[in-house]
């Protein structure tokens, strides 16, 4: 079975808690029905995905 990776853009809602990791490769940990933020390395909008998918 394929591996799934979603992104999720700054902005948007959390859909599940958990671990997840920006395009600069920072970890953060948010909860479901926050809102991603911005990269906490360069400020600016960036991809997240989820740790364990």
């Amino acid at each position: 079975m394929k591996k799934r990776y979603d992104e999720y853009r700054t902005g948007q809602g959390v859909p599940v808690g958990g671990q997840y990791q920006c395009q600069s490769g920072k970890k953060a940990t948010f909860n479901e029905g926050d809102e991603f933020p911005m990269c906490p390395v360069t400020g600016e909008e960036t991809t997240w995905t989820h740790e364990d998918r």
